[in-house]
């Protein structure tokens, strides 16, 4: 390979965890193209903290994808455009098993089609269902309990496939709660709607929302609320360019889990944001959710091994004081 380092395409780049890895793209000297249909994603990010060429367009536009491919060079492409909120795919299945699979697999024909052998998934933990043993390793049974997970699952499958048939070679990344904000504090979470903890609780203190809830303090964990494995959005960013340059020096495909390997109750989310804030938040306890698991915690002990990740901010205390001067600074 030149000295020049190549264009990658990212899809979903305006999006939460997209958007990092842009940024993470961009400080290892890649040259990046954002895709991205701006349902979620945010056009003002992307214009104004990364500062690269945005397609306004949709993985399910065979078309476009061509043009894109036979117009540019890229030698990867890093696939964030998911749906992602649980509870709408079960109301919702076909907007999921859409966008989700039928985009994906729309995306890697057109790959297929322009010789771009490169790819890095973003997957979810949500494809292991409720687990049997935590930390979770990349072995585990999947098991997914809800259409997301399943449509995940189902794009590992395609990938698989891929590989064996047209030599596609990919990285799919399993990720935990992602969390946090860019530490400079130009990047964050920003979901409409929200539904994410630490999000939720930070517009609490802000005075954004009245409450938080709490669902379910019955669980079989110390303080009887879930325990979460959060990781900082820009330690996730850091893998994804790790991912890309151990396929872009040969490597086969490979999944790897995004954890710290250790976990936080609800409730210790909760104090330590009030730490961070000196804000009181009001909590509100509720019934537990169908489908939550007491404890998701991953080993990402491979990811550690093979790729040479070493996430820089595993403390939730980092994690809430930089997703804190996000929401300030973004809910003013």
């Amino acid at each position: 390979m030149s000295s020049e380092k190549p264009t990658i395409l990212v899809t979903g780049g305006a999006g939460y965890i997209g958007s990092h890895t842009v940024l993470a793209l961009q400080k290892a000297g890649y040259e990046v193209v954002i895709l991205d249909n701006l349902v979620y994603g945010h056009r003002d990010l992307v214009e104004q903290v990364l500062q690269v060429e945005l397609v306004v367009g949709d993985t399910n536009d065979r078309a476009l994808l061509d043009q894109l491919f036979t117009s540019r060079q890229f030698v990867a492409v890093m696939h964030f455009s998911a749906y992602a909120y649980v509870g709408e795919s079960v109301s919702d299945p076909a907007k999921y098993y859409r966008n989700n699979v039928i985009g994906t697999l729309t995306l890697l024909e057109a790959m297929e089609a322009a010789s771009i052998k490169n790819f890095v998934f973003s997957s979810t933990c949500a494809t292991y269902g409720v687990p049997t043993q935590v930390p979770i390793p990349e072995d585990h049974p999947q098991n997914p309990i809800n259409p997301y997970g399943a449509t995940k699952l189902m794009v590992e499958r395609i990938l698989s496939d891929f590989d064996v048939a047209y030599g596609l070679k990919s990285v799919r990344f399993r990720y935990f709660n992602a969390a946090g904000a860019d530490p400079n504090g130009n990047l964050g979470e920003d979901h409409n709607p929200e539904t994410h903890l630490i999000p939720l609780v930070l517009q609490t203190a802000l005075g954004k929302r009245e409450s938080v809830a709490v669902f379910g303090t019955d669980y079989p964990t110390p303080d009887g609320t879930c325990i979460r494995d959060y990781i900082h959005v820009s330690d996730l960013a850091d893998a994804h360019v790790l991912g890309l340059e151990y396929l872009l020096k040969g490597g086969d495909s490979a999944v790897f889990n995004l954890g710290n390997g250790n976990g936080f109750s609800v409730r210790e989310v909760i104090d330590t944001a009030k730490k961070i804030t000196g804000k009181d938040i009001k909590v509100i306890e509720c019934d537990r959710r169908p489908g939550d698991p007491p404890a998701l915690i991953g080993s990402g002990d491979k990811a550690r091994q093979i790729l040479g990740w070493e996430p820089q901010y595993p403390d939730l205390e980092n994690i809430l004081a930089h997703a804190w001067s996000w929401h300030q600074k973004r809910h003013k």
